[in-house]
């Protein structure tokens, strides 16, 4: 699904639908946004498997650098709380992510609104 928010087009994975880890699963996600117009990718946290976390398990640095390769902004929407919780390295990712431009990790939709708003 697509939408425009302050002026973004923004696209939104399906919250329900098969695990994403790898970078085949990043690119497949822009292929599924093809001829869209999207700027924007926004994922639910859930349809990530904990071990995409695991900053060992080293999927989360190729997932958002496939997805950024593409020329998209990536969302990561939902609670990672427990997952930033849990390690120190993930709660540097979650900070740095956040004070750039091309990973975001949000709360909810009200946050990603706040966060676009602000960019324009």
């Amino acid at each position: 699904m697509i939408d425009v928010r302050h002026g973004v087009p923004v696209w939104h994975a399906p919250a329900h639908g098969p695990e994403l880890a790898t970078e085949q699963d990043a690119a497949d996600l822009v292929g599924a946004t093809y001829g869209l117009g999207a700027d924007v990718i926004v994922v639910p946290v859930e349809r990530f498997p904990a071990r995409f976390f695991d900053m060992r398990a080293k999927l989360i640095g190729h997932f958002f650098s496939k997805i950024v390769q593409y020329g998209f902004r990536l969302v990561v929407l939902g609670d990672v709380r427990r997952h930033v919780e849990a390690s120190t390295v993930f709660r540097d990712v979650v900070r740095e992510s956040n004070r750039g431009k091309d990973v975001w990790f949000v709360a909810d939709l009200a946050e990603l609104d706040t966060r676009l708003a602000a960019g324009r």
